[in-house]
This record gives structure tokens, sequence and C-alpha cells, in this order.
């Protein structure tokens, strides 16, 4: 019997997740799902993260050391962070344009304004005061966090990956610039983890289809609450705004990432979109570029074509600092609250979200709901009330989950440019 492909194991999990949670609403499973399907998708989720710095220390090291050249991985990391700008900045202009032609803060029900308010008070406070603590660093802050006082301090958190990134970085290069006699021990236990670490994420892909299937349940349930009709009330209030951020995202996955693709690097998309479908739906039901880190890397190298040297440094960064897909809903979400509240944005105050979003995105947690502390932030740049977020906590989660898909295609999409310009790409694969 043929072996079903893993993208479709992936897939069947999400359907049969989402399937269990509206019959869980309907037939009042509530608590069972909370307290016996959950925890799997938690276990899930806990996996992942464990496995997320031991990948990223050691496949950055590997990959830095195979390059022998600090000039060659200079050039590449300031190719990189250009790159990520460059998408990240025609992301966001690509969600100013559809906003601002749809408009679907001028069509939302007033009625709804207040409701919304009132049932996600308690949640706007908590994201107002996370903004505000970030509001009150340095505008060098991120130099700041990017350098650990404690590298394993930094190992035990997932949000500080770029101090990790940092350490191995600076790891990596003090390897290359001493002899190889004194650095050949450490390298062959380097490649070794990096061999382990690489069979640690396949054998915890293996539940992947059973832990997609146990967080798709349970969202839907968390999100139902035990009154389904509210629950689709409340998405109907929002489903311009929704339908605003949806089309902007598939937009950057079927119409920018393929025109990049086509002229900039030597993947065909058909082969790069079929590769990531796995990625993608990964990243759906996580939420979290992070978690999904070790899944992109393995088909960057083994699907694409994408050299080592070039997947562990390139991806990781990108899981950091390159957030188009959340770039994007935040200007959709900040005009779209402007239109609500009756405000009118100048030009200026559009190019101000076009600055402040692309700076909140760089060194944003690549975790759950951190765009949403990110978006308070580019509100109070352009002066809308930060009270507004209550209006779109209903669909942040479901389109969270879109936007970190799009974010990994992202990532993968500048690897490919990377790898290409810098002949770090196996065509015969591609």
């Amino acid at each position: 019997m043929k072996k079903i492909a893993f993208h479709w194991q992936i897939l069947i999990g999400m359907v049969i997740g989402i399937v269990w949670g509206l019959v869980a609403v309907k037939a009042d499973w509530i608590e069972f799902t909370t307290f016996y399907i959950k925890p799997w998708g938690t276990i899930f989720i806990n996996l992942l993260k464990l496995i997320a710095v031991p990948l990223v220390l050691v496949s950055l090291i590997s990959g830095i050391t195979n390059l022998k050249d600090v000039s060659k991985l200079s050039r590449m990391g300031l190719k990189t962070i250009l790159l990520y700008i460059l998408t990240t900045v025609i992301a966001i202009s690509i969600g100013l344009v559809i906003v601002n032609i749809t408009n679907p803060g001028k069509i939302f029900p007033e009625e709804k304004v207040m409701e919304f308010k009132q049932k996600y008070a308690d949640n706007v406070k908590q994201k107002q005061a996370a903004a505000s603590d970030v509001k009150q660093n340095s505008p060098l802050q991120f130099m700041v966090d990017l350098v650990p006082s404690n590298i394993f301090g930094a190992m035990t958190d997932n949000t500080q990956m770029l101090k990790v990134i940092f350490f191995a970085l600076l790891f990596g290069i003090s390897m290359i610039m001493l002899p190889e006699s004194k650095t050949a021990p450490v390298k062959a236990f380097i490649d070794s983890a990096n061999d382990i670490v690489l069979k640690m994420i396949d054998i915890i892909m293996k539940m992947a289809p059973f832990g997609v299937f146990a967080l798709l349940a349970a969202l839907i349930v968390d999100i139902a609450g035990d009154n389904l009709k509210d629950t689709v009330s409340l998405f109907a209030a929002l489903g311009m705004y929704s339908f605003t951020v949806i089309l902007g995202l598939l937009i950057m996955i079927f119409a920018v990432y393929p025109v990049i693709i086509r002229f900039f690097t030597k993947i065909k998309y058909k082969r790069f979109l079929k590769a990531l479908t796995q990625v993608q739906l990964l990243a759906f039901s996580t939420s979290s570029s992070a978690a999904t880190l070790p899944l992109t890397m393995e088909t960057a190298e083994k699907e694409l074509g994408i050299s080592n040297e070039t997947a562990s440094f390139v991806l990781p960064l990108g899981a950091t600092i390159n957030m188009d897909g959340t770039s994007l809903y935040q200007a959709v979400a900040a005009v779209f609250l402007a239109q609500v509240y009756g405000m009118d944005l100048s030009l200026g105050q559009q190019l101000t979200i076009i600055l402040t979003a692309t700076l909140a995105s760089i060194g944003s947690a690549a975790v759950p709901g951190a765009g949403m502390v990110m978006l308070v932030i580019v509100l109070t740049a352009v002066g809308i009330p930060t009270e507004g977020i209550a209006l779109i906590f209903a669909v942040d989660r479901p389109l969270d989950m879109l936007r970190t898909a799009v974010n990994v295609t992202g990532d993968t999409t500048i690897a490919g440019i990377i790898a290409t310009s810098e002949n770090q790409i196996d065509t015969s694969i591609v």
C-alpha cells in the first residue's frame, strides 16, 4: 500500500481537528477536548520548541565553519537583511493599497464596537502593557537584545533566538579564524550533533498529523466557547476586514513570491510551492515561525537544494526578523481601526505605518500573538486609539495562522535568492 504523502497527512489531521472541534462544541464535549485532546497539541508544540534552539546553534555553527571565509559570511549577512527588509516593505505597501480600496472599517457595525471592547477589555490591557514596556526602551534596544549576557539563559527562552544566533555567529567565526588543526575535534562534534538533531526532527515530525489535529480541535473549542452562533456573528462582523488581510496574504504567496522565485532564483515555483506545502501547513497549525523552523530548514535543504551553509544562516535569522505576513496585517489593521474611528490617515501617516511596522517586525518574537503587541506600537505611532485592537481579537488567531504561513514562505524565498547568488544551490534537485 502506497504511503500517504506527509503534507496530506498534516492536511487530514487539520480537517479532522476542525470537524472534531465543531462537533465538540455542538455535543458539549468541550471539557473532554480541553483536558484530553488539547494537551497532545501542547506536547507537540513543546517538542518543536525543544529542538529549535539546538538546531539553530549547531546548524549555524556547522554552516559557518563550512564557509571558511569571514568576508563571504558578512556579504551574505548584508544581502539577507536588506532582502528581508525589502520584502517586508513590499508586504506593508500591498496591505495599505488593498485596505484603502476595500475600506473595511467604514462598513463595520457601530453596535459591535462597544460589544467587542467589553468582551476583550482584559486582552487589550495585557497587550497595551507589553507594548508600553517595549516603547520605553532605547531606539538601540534591538542591539542590546542581540548580545546575551548569559548564553545558557538565552537558550532557555525561544523568544531570545537572536541572542543564540549572535553566539553561534561569534563561535563559528572564531573557529574559522583559528588553525584547522585546533578546531578539528570541535568541528567533528558539531557536525555529529547536527546529524543527531536532524534525526530528532524526523522523529518529532512523525507526530505532526496528531499534533495538528489536537491543536485545531482545541482552537475551535477555545474560540467558540459554548456558543457557536455568537462566534459566527463575531466573525461575520469582521468579514470584510478578514477578507482584506487574507487577500493581501494570498497576493504575497501567489503573486509576489512567484515573481521573486522566477527571476532571482534557480528554483521552479511549482517545485517551490509543492515542497513548501507541508511547511506552510505546519506554520498554519502552530502559528509560530520558530516552531516551524526545524521543518523549514529540512525542507529547504532536502527538497529545494539549498545548501546547509545558506539554510542554517538565512532561515533562523528570517524566523526572527522577517515577518512579511505579520507586517501586512499590521498595516491593514491600523487603517481598518482608523476608519472605524472616522480618522482619515494622511500619506505621511501611512508612510509612518510602513516605517514603524518594518522596524517593529525586526526582533519580534516568532511566537503566536507577538504581532498584536507590535500592532499597539504601530497604532500609537499614528495616533489611533489602541483600545481598538479589541475589535480584531475575535479573528486574530485564525489570521495569525495564515500570516505565519506567509512568514515562512518569505523566509524560504530569500534563502533561495541567497543560495542562488552564492552558488550554494543543488540544481539537480530543483
